[in-house]
């Protein structure tokens, strides 16, 4: 066979050089084709389907496993070829909780999901407001496989990112061997992990780096108030804020109280002494995730985020009026049944509350004060005495920052310096979220997440049935104030009522089905009379 002479293997160059320039010119510019974008470690592929591109799964830090667990989360690794985004990936390691959620063993989990409006080749030229949406789950559960975020982009015309973040014993858990400046705080710092992917690669699937909104319900709004109080480490990765279901004012514990709960975990799981740490690392995540199970019973309360690190430098109720927080415009509010929801969990415990034990369930909350609060919340005015319970807790209690007078406090101490819209949501239609329990729910902790996630249900099923005619209009109205609030600064929604800044108790917007509107908040929750109970807290 005769060799190719000068002239035909030149040609043959060219050929193999050109082909290779459009092979590196398309994993450089996938745009043209909407399944395909070019993030900074790698090409993915994603799904495009009903009106959205989605991308599911990516890496946006390294695996958090052996060595590094409880340090700070390092940068993903490239990946050769093109990564498949279309399924989401594992949640964080987890129990099963109230016999609802699903459980995890799988470390390699900090991954996020990018949904994005897509109507035609013209879309992908637009650069749209961001929101990221954090998890739920009391900072021990969670996933953002629960979240399906088409609804919320289409709608409001928006790019929505989830993700996942270390939980419990791996993310909020602090111990005197970890390092000092983020000691308890790397479920949280992965989330800023997250929002610096955000900043460095939402613009390849056209979303606006400069115009991120960071939101979240429950732990994940109390974590959008953890990265609002801490300036010098996230100033720049957002712009605006939505709280639902937080009180950033909590009181929260300290560095040196979450390394006496880790050593108690240590202890549980056989790590003491010098080589703590090492023995930790080294420990399977079933034995890890048992160890804290036992550490926190029956408590919602052992995972906490700490604050005097880095991570979070000041409690709210010190860093907010010394103006140390990041400020944005912020939408904050809660629902109107909020702890009626644990009150559930206690009675399919089989912790019933009858008459004859609303006094003692009372006292284990409020102690000497608890004369005061039966004689404003006599139990025969409720239908049981377990949403009367429900109720008081959802008004105020001290030791848990989900209640409606935290969320009050927090605004009036927020609106000195940033715009603030407060809201309440309050349909006592709204689909279950549990089991029936034998007694009134209401609008109960997480029963509007359908209205912003449809279907939502604690679970991948996504089963919760479709939502009451006059339920979906406060869906929509929700979605609508939620979705120009990230791309404005300011709610607005079509045949909905105009939503002033908040500026006194009357100015909170009332998410309830025939009162849609303005309402008194502090009023119905009783702010006043809990304000004279604890002056401290509930202070301007």
């Amino acid at each position: 066979m005769k060799r190719p002479n000068a002239t035909a293997r030149r040609r043959i160059w060219l050929a193999i050089a050109a082909l290779t320039l459009v092979t590196v010119d398309a994993q450089a510019r996938p745009a043209a084709d909407p399944s395909l974008v070019a993030t900074d470690k790698g090409v993915v592929r994603g799904v495009v389907r009903d009106g959205v591109r989605e991308f599911k799964g990516i890496p946006y830090a390294a695996a958090p496993t052996g060595q590094l667990r409880w340090r700070l989360p390092r940068p993903a690794g490239r990946w050769a070829g093109v990564l498949d985004a279309s399924q989401y990936r594992s949640a964080c390691p987890q129990v099963s909780r109230y016999g609802l959620t699903e459980a995890s063993a799988e470390e390699d989990c900090l991954h996020v999901n990018v949904t994005v409006p897509y109507a035609g080749p013209g879309d992908l030229k637009r650069k749209r407001a961001v929101i990221v949406w954090i998890h739920g789950g009391a900072f021990v559960g969670g996933s953002s496989a629960l979240y399906p975020l088409a609804h919320l982009a289409k709608s409001g015309d928006v790019v929505v990112v989830s993700l996942n973040y270390r939980l419990g014993v791996f993310g909020f858990m602090a111990h005197p061997g970890f390092g000092r400046a983020h000691n308890g705080g790397y479920g949280l710092e992965d989330q800023r992990a997250a929002l610096r992917w955000v900043k460095r690669n939402i613009a390849h699937f056209g979303g606006d780096p400069a115009n991120v909104t960071l939101a979240g319900e429950s732990a994940g709004a109390a974590s959008v108030c953890m990265h609002v109080l801490a300036p010098n480490e996230t100033r720049g990765l957002f712009h605006k804020a939505i709280i639902q279901s937080a009180g950033c004012v909590t009181p929260l514990p300290s560095v040196a109280d979450g390394e006496k709960v880790g050593a108690k975990i240590a202890a549980l799981a056989g790590c003491e002494g010098k080589g703590a740490l090492d023995c930790l690392r080294k420990k399977k995540v079933t034995d890890l995730l048992d160890a804290a199970s036992k550490a926190q019973g029956e408590s919602i309360l052992l995972f906490l985020p700490v604050t005097g690190a880095r991570t979070v430098p000041l409690p709210g109720a010190e860093a907010i009026p010394a103006g140390r927080f990041v400020k944005v415009p912020v939408l904050n509010g809660g629902t109107r049944d909020e702890l009626r929801l644990y009150v559930a969990y206690d009675v399919q415990a089989s912790n019933a509350v009858t008459k004859d034990n609303y006094e003692a369930k009372l006292k284990a909350v409020y102690g000497d004060n608890t004369a005061a609060v039966i004689k404003q919340y006599p139990a025969s005015d409720y239908s049981s005495p377990a949403s009367a319970l429900g109720t008081v807790w959802s008004d105020f209690r001290a030791d848990v920052g989900i209640n409606n007078c935290i969320y009050l406090q927090t605004a009036k101490l927020l609106r000195k310096r940033v715009p603030v819209y407060e809201s309440v949501f309050g349909d006592r239609a709204a689909p279950a979220v549990t089991t029936d329990p034998g007694f009134e729910m209401g609008a109960v902790h997480s029963s509007e997440l359908p209205y912003i996630f449809p279907h939502f249900s604690n679970t991948t099923r996504l089963d919760t049935p479709d939502l009451a005619p006059a339920s979906q209009k406060i869906a929509d109205a929700m979605v609508g104030y939620w979705t120009s609030f990230a791309r404005t600064g300011k709610p607005t929604a079509a045949s909905a009522p105009a939503w002033p800044t908040f500026t006194a108790d009357g100015m909170v917007m009332n998410f309830t089905p025939g009162a849609l509107g303005l309402f008194n908040a502090g009023q119905v929750h009783k702010c006043g009379f809990w304000k004279s109970l604890y002056p401290t807290i509930l202070t301007e």
